[in-house]
Parts: C-alpha cells; sequence; structure tokens
C-alpha cells in the first residue's frame, strides 16, 4: 500500500520501511521551536523536576520571543528573561524582535522532509514547505528537547484537490476561511490535509503558509504542500536545500478526499466567535468597527502589505478606527520600508508596530474593549480572543480588513477602488 506525504516523513523520522495510520511510532526530530508563550514553564521543569537535566542536541532548538514584544509587564520581563538566558547557557538559537515564530521558522531553518515540533498549535505552517509541522505542549516538547525524540500517532490523511486560479481580488485567506467554512472547526481532526492538485501549483508560498497556518483550526494535526519547483526555488533564494522531497504515491489511501475550484472561491468572513462561522463577506457588510488588524502568522507578509497598501493609499483610516498593521518579521519590515508601503499605510492613519503576535495574541498590543468590533486576519475570533469577553472579532483577507479600516465598517475592497 502506498503513502501519503505526511506518511513518508513519519516513516523517515521513526526509522521505518512504511508506516499506517493508527501505527504508534517512535521518531527522531529534526528541529524543535518554543516561543515565550510556554517556555518559561519548559525551563522551569528542565531545572526542577529532572534527575539528569540534559539536552539532546542544541543545535536543533530554536526558542523565539515573538507573543509580548517589547514586554507587558514586569512578570513577562521575568519570563523571557529566564528563556533568553537558559538560550544563552545552552547555546540555544535564540530569536527576539525579529519576527513571529513560524515566519522567522520558514525564513531560516524549515526544509522539505523534517519532522518539527513546535511548542504552538500553528506550527503546522511549516508544510508550506513541504514539512511535517505540528504544535505539542511544554511538557512533550520537554521530552523532545530532552531525547532528541518522541512518539507520534500516525495521522489519516485528507486530500484537498485544488482545481482553477483564484480570480483577481481573492486570496488564499479567502480560500482556507472557506475550507474550514465547509469541513468544519471539527472537520479534519486529529488527521493530515494534504492540499494537491494544479490548483495548489498556482499558488506562492505565501499562500501555501496561509492555507497550513490554519489546518488547526479544523482540527488538523498538520496541513502539508508537496515541495514542488516553487518551494525549491524558496530555499535556494534562503540558502537551504531540502532535506528530502516526498510526494504522494498513487496509490496512497486518504481519509477523505474534497475538490475546490479556486476559480469560484469569493471574499468571506468568518463571524464571532468560531472560525467556522464563515460567510460571504456581503453578509458582514456595514457592520461597525472599532480596530482593524493587518498582521499575524496567517496574513502578515510582504505580498499582504502590498495588497493593503494598494487599497489604502491615497485614502485614510475612518475617524475613530484603530487601523494595526505589524509585518510578520523584520525581514519583511525592512522589505515593506524599501517598497514605500510602510509610509502609506503611515500617511492613512495606520499604527505600524514592531513584527510580533500583536493583536492576534490579543495580549500586549490592540486589545479591544468591551462591545468593541475588531476585523482581523489573526488566526482565531474566540469569545474574548483578542480584549473583553463581550467584544467581537471577525476574520477577513487583508484586502477585506483594509477596506474595512477605510469605511469603518465591514466592507469589500471593491466598495473603496477608486
Amino acid at each position: 500500500m502506498g503513502m501519503t506525504i505526511a506518511e513518508k516523513i513519519i516513516a523517515a523520522a521513526a526509522g521505518v520501511d512504511s508506516v499506517k495510520p493508527g501505527d504508534i511510532h517512535t521518531v527522531k526530530l529534526d528541529r524543535l521551536m518554543s516561543n515565550d508563550g510556554t517556555t518559561h514553564l519548559t525551563v522551569d521543569m528542565y531545572n526542577n523536576k529532572l534527575k539528569n537535566p540534559h539536552i539532546a542536541d542544541t543545535s536543533k532548538l530554536v526558542f523565539i520571543v515573538d507573543h509580548n514584544v517589547p514586554s507587558d509587564s514586569p512578570k513577562t520581563a521575568a519570563s523571557q528573561k529566564k528563556m533568553r538566558d537558559f538560550a544563552k547557557e545552552h547555546n540555544i538559537d535564540f530569536w527576539e524582535g525579529k519576527g513571529v515564530c513560524h515566519q522567522v521558522m520558514i525564513e531560516n531553518y524549515v526544509r522539505p522532509g523534517e519532522l518539527i515540533f513546535g511548542a504552538d498549535s500553528h506550527t503546522c505552517s511549516y508544510g508550506a514547505l513541504g514539512a511535517f509541522g505540528t504544535g505539542v505542549g511544554c511538557t512533550d516538547f520537554l521530552y523532545g528537547m530532552v531525547t532528541g525524540t518522541s512518539w507520534v500517532l500516525v495521522p489519516e490523511s485528507v486530500k484537498f484537490n485544488l482545481t482553477g486560479k483564484l480570480p483577481e481580488g481573492v486570496y488564499a485567506r479567502d480560500l482556507i476561511l472557506t475550507i474550514i467554512g465547509e469541513i468544519g472547526a471539527n472537520g479534519c481532526n486529529y488527521q493530515a490535509m494534504e492540499f494537491t492538485g494544479e490548483g495548489a501549483k498556482t499558488l506562492s508560498i505565501s499562500d501555501r503558509m496561509a492555507l497550513c497556518n490554519m489546518a488547526v483550526e479544523a482540527g488538523a494535526k498538520t496541513g502539508i504542500f508537496e515541495a514542488d519547483e516553487k518551494a525549491i526555488e524558496y530555499l535556494k533564494e534562503h540558502g537551504r536545500e531540502p532535506k528530502a522531497v516526498y510526494h504522494s504515491d498513487p496509490d496512497a489511501v486518504y481519509a477523505r478526499e474534497y475538490t475546490f475550484d479556486l476559480s469560484k472561491v469569493r471574499p468571506v468572513v468568518a463571524k464571532p466567535d468560531f472560525v467556522d462561522n464563515v460567510v460571504p463577506a456581503e453578509e458582514a457588510c456595514g457592520i461597525e468597527i472599532n480596530e482593524a488588524f493587518l498582521g499575524s502568522c496567517n496574513n502578515g507578509r510582504i505580498e499582504d502589505l502590498r495588497v493593503g497598501a494598494e487599497i489604502i493609499k491615497g485614502k485614510k483610516v475612518a475617524e475613530g478606527v484603530r487601523f494595526l498593521v505589524v509585518p510578520a518579521s523584520q525581514t519583511i519590515y525592512r522589505q515593506a520600508l524599501k517598497e514605500g508601503l510602510i509610509e502609506t499605510f503611515m500617511e492613512a492613519g495606520a499604527i505600524v508596530m514592531n513584527p510580533n503576535c500583536s493583536v492576534c495574541w490579543g495580549s500586549c498590543q490592540g486589545v479591544i474593549g468591551e462591545n468593541e468590533v475588531l476585523i482581523s486576519t489573526g488566526t482565531r475570533n474566540f469569545k474574548g480572543r483578542a480584549g473583553h469577553p463581550s467584544s467581537k472579532v471577525y476574520l477577513g483577507s487583508a484586502a477585506t480588513v483594509t477596506a474595512s479600516a477605510i469605511t469603518g465598517k465591514i466592507a469589500l475592497a471593491s466598495e473603496v477602488w477608486c
């Protein structure tokens, strides 16, 4: 019986010829990433709970401060110092103020064929480059850090056959929200979402990140693309080579298969308080907002900033609306500066922030108050996700968010073009 890409990566990590869904294997991890959300807990367990604390391979570890940057309180400062000191003591790659963890990982570390654990649920983003990335808790992270291994229950794979091409003004963000809206927030629980087909080849690496990043919002263990020519070219541009390039076998078995015609996708919005509460954007138009957010590990890349800047150029943010623009990494920020995008946003009245999780995390920047409404390119819209429990979060594309910031109410980009 043939294997899928996800199964082949697990088989290689387990050192066996083949695996099948439901198998449990001990696997060797290629890399582990942890951010400031929970690393201090891992450090405490390492220092206080282990009889013989040691690290299997420090070269495989990456610590990234991205959730509260700069720190928002003495408590946060203390937890980040603990992380910073531990990384220095053990010679662990450490990033602070350079961007959201998943963007930093994609830009600097991830290679096709790798099995990567991250102490963050959106580690599934790494499938954009043909890697198996998945989120784990800090206890599992600690075990992987100490042993270099972990166990994996081989997930079933679900095929998403993509055909056609996205229309002008429709984005990968609209596509993944459409998919989640159709299959549901539990539609792929503990399964691997494999995106394939001719339509998949039309998507950029940024687009692929948007899809894989939100696979977890459908309950998935990971999201993954085949590492094609675009992925290999991206690696070359960033000075890396693949570990291995896997293709799903013709006789690979999938739990289910879906087909999505990209040409039929339209702008959508996820309404509060669930990511799968997806409707055509027109149905949400006219809802007044207090804040708009363009950023996050899902939609803070240069392509997203270009879309937003093109829409807002020569216009102004609506009176009474805060529009926060947050590049996903320092590399993206610098590119946006070179292209004049930052100046465009600031001239329009937007607040441009340093690269970090920002409003999506709902902790240190752009927190919304009682009964306020946010439209966001962030990853989640759960109750209280971005502030007060009575606040409301809508999810949309960079284009929809920017148009909404201009009009002061949820709007389509086509409404503000001149």
